[in-house]
């Protein structure tokens, strides 16, 4: 058999080679150095035999920064915590164990609740197996072993993985522990240098809160002690940027017990919600959108004509009212299909571009809440065009257009992803070969370049989905633009086109800024709280510094009062006012004494710059920061 390298080469070698006699075919270092095979996309363990034809990639330990050879390390780490902690309280049951972004985690049901001062011990105990050294070996056994193996061994959680597990049973082994796993694994522990538990959490059995609440290890590993150190680093900034913390600190918002996964605007939290309204209504006016407004409180009847109820029912509050079944809205597009099926429309009418920033509810597991990244009850810039087929590139386009123009107003960086059909959706494949081509032509034409996210579209159709890079360089998703072919045809939409004949529109969901609740979180993180002058919830703050000073700080927010513009005349000392200032970032403070007028002003700048400027010259100012 042949297997193609990298730069075209073939390598042959005897039937059912691994990867690891690939390695070795090449050369002993390689071999060495090698952790993991990369075969068109995806990841293969060095262990499994390779296919005649079959092109592969070796990832070694120089492959320090690759997610691929992170993927296999961070795995590897996690079956060596599974060993720690089993050795540490016995009749420990061990879950699952699966390497994530930035690291990995290992589910538990200890026999006694630990708490975060353990970690310290466990650490220490995986610290003395990377200084023994662990091999993984793998094997494949039958169904029926592996289940008597691990009810053998009491663990449950094992016994009903195996159950439900599809194709090959296959064990890992690493010193006395043995693990049901797929892989892949490294070939021995000598690549993880660094190693470190991050966190305890409860999670639910397979996410499902009527099962068992098992305790969550959190950890991660490194081939360098350097990029641990780098990354640990940049864990204590996202804490001192924690949105949940500033938010309580600049007094935006806060969350209650009465009302889980639903924030509670404060004033200066509502000052930030209402500049990024009225920024969205501006621009959504100029840029041809007609605003609706749709009930919060639909007959099921209306999410089963949608494909919500067969498709997204588990995430619904649903209720029942005299012997009906009822749902609050997860998402506006249904109700958009109800207001356009009430008029009609020929194809001069379109596009129609109706806009709604409504109330969204969706039932996401406690677990899962956080902060105002996921949340319960949240509000959504929602847009749908309803267009025809000739029209979809050139409103493609124009939604692109629209999202650039908010997030280089925030000077936010952009990446572009082209989300495709998932397994689960409406439609046929011609449909969906149409409407996913429509957008890759669209981001072709603007010139905007992007990835292909196979599998991650909706349910009714493929999506744009628009990412920013905060300042920490974590991605967050933020906007989308999403094709459908489906909705207009369920809810029967119509429209009279140039022959006089009647067609369905095609339908684009369209949300920029997408939860106002999310947006908001992820840019008092990005903004470590100090937000830009237009959008930061105070912009102004005059101190006088005496009693005398008081008539004329009130008369000087009264002229600056086309901004948000507070006067602290507490009882503080000047130092400790202006140190408040600071805390609460905001852009400009200004000190007013006996040297203060119109014509000379002591300004401070948040962060710590100082200027003495008039009146007029700070208006002039504040003109060139406004949205």
């Amino acid at each position: 058999m042949k297997v193609i390298l990298p730069d075209g080469a073939e390598l042959e070698l005897p039937d059912g080679a691994t990867g690891l006699d690939a390695a070795r075919a090449i050369g002993p270092k390689l071999a060495e150095q090698a952790v993991l095979v990369r075969s068109n996309g995806s990841v293969q363990d060095l262990r499994l035999p390779l296919r005649d034809g079959q092109p592969i990639q070796f990832l070694t330990t120089r492959d320090t920064g690759d997610a691929d050879a992170l993927y296999v390390l961070r795995h590897s780490s996690a079956h060596l915590l599974a060993e720690a902690v089993r050795r540490l309280y016995p009749g420990v049951k061990i879950a699952i164990g699966p390497p994530i972004e930035h690291g990995f985690y290992y589910d538990f049901e200890f026999p006694e609740p630990i708490s975060e001062a353990d970690l310290e011990r466990i650490e220490e105990e995986v610290g003395r197996e990377l200084a023994e050294g662990r091999t993984w070996s793998r094997e494949e056994i039958s169904r029926n072993e592996a289940r008597a193996r691990f009810e053998a061994e009491g663990e449950t959680y094992k016994v009903e993985l195996v159950d439900t597990a599809e194709g090959d049973i296959s064990l890992y082994t690493q010193g006395d522990f043995t693990d049901l796993c797929r892989g892949p694994h490294l070939q021995d522990s000598s690549p993880i240098k660094a190693f470190k538990l991050t966190g305890l959490a409860g999670a639910y059995w397979r996410g499902d809160e009527r099962n068992t609440q098992l305790t969550r290890i959190y950890g991660t590993a490194f081939f360098r002690q350097g990029d641990l150190d780098d990354h640990l680093a940049q864990l204590e900034e996202a804490r001192k940027r924690d949105h949940r913390r500033l938010g309580v600190q600049l007094d935006l918002f806060h969350f209650s017990d009465v009302s889980p996964g639903s924030p509670f605007w404060h004033p200066k939290g509502m000052a930030i919600w209402n500049v990024l309204e009225d920024l969205r209504r501006r621009e959504d006016l100029a840029r041809g959108y007609v605003e609706v407004r749709t009930p919060q409180i639909y007959d099921s009847e209306l999410w089963v004509t949608s494909g919500h109820w067969e498709k997204y029912r588990e995430h619904m509050f649903i209720f029942e009212s005299e012997n009906k079944q009822f749902g609050l809205k997860p998402m506006n597009c249904p109700g958009h299909c109800v207001v356009y099926g009430d008029g009609q429309y020929s194809h001069r009418d379109l596009p129609l571009r109706m806009a709604e920033a409504g109330v969204l509810h969706r039932d996401e597991l406690s677990g899962a809440l956080h902060g105002l990244l996921r949340v319960r009850m949240f509000s959504q810039d929602d847009a749908h065009i309803f267009c025809t087929p000739e029209q979809i590139e050139d409103e493609v386009i124009g939604c692109l257009e629209f999202g650039y123009a908010i997030y280089d107003k925030l000077g936010l960086q952009i990446e572009v992803e082209l989300s495709t059909r998932p397994e689960n959706k409406l439609g046929t494949d011609g449909e969906w070969d149409a409407a996913e081509a429509a957008l890759a032509q669209a981001l072709t034409k603007k010139g905007i370049a992007y990835v292909v996210n196979e599998g991650d579209g909706a349910f009714y159709g493929p999506k744009i989905d628009l990412h920013m890079l905060d300042s920490l360089g974590r991605s967050w998703q933020l906007g989308t633009v999403q094709l459908d072919f489906q909705m207009p045809q369920r809810f029967g939409l119509r429209y009279a086109g140039a022959d006089n004949a009647e067609h369905t529109p095609v339908m684009i969901h369209r949300a920029l800024i997408g939860s106002f609740e999310r947006f908001i979180g992820i840019l008092i993180e990005h903004f470590a709280g100090a937000f830009p002058f237009w959008l930061a919830p105070v912009q102004v703050r005059i101190l006088p510094v005496g009693l005398g000073h008081h008539e004329a700080s009130h008369a000087l927010a009264a002229r600056l009062s086309t901004y948000r513009v507070e006067v602290d005349d507490s009882d503080e000392t000047v130092g400790k006012r202006i140190r408040n200032a600071e805390i609460d970032k905001i852009p400009f403070t200004i000190v007013y004494g006996d040297k203060e007028s119109e014509d000379a002003l002591a300004v401070r700048e948040h962060g710590g710059g100082q200027s003495t400027e008039s009146l007029a010259e700070l208006l002039e100012q504040f003109a060139t920061l406004e949205a």
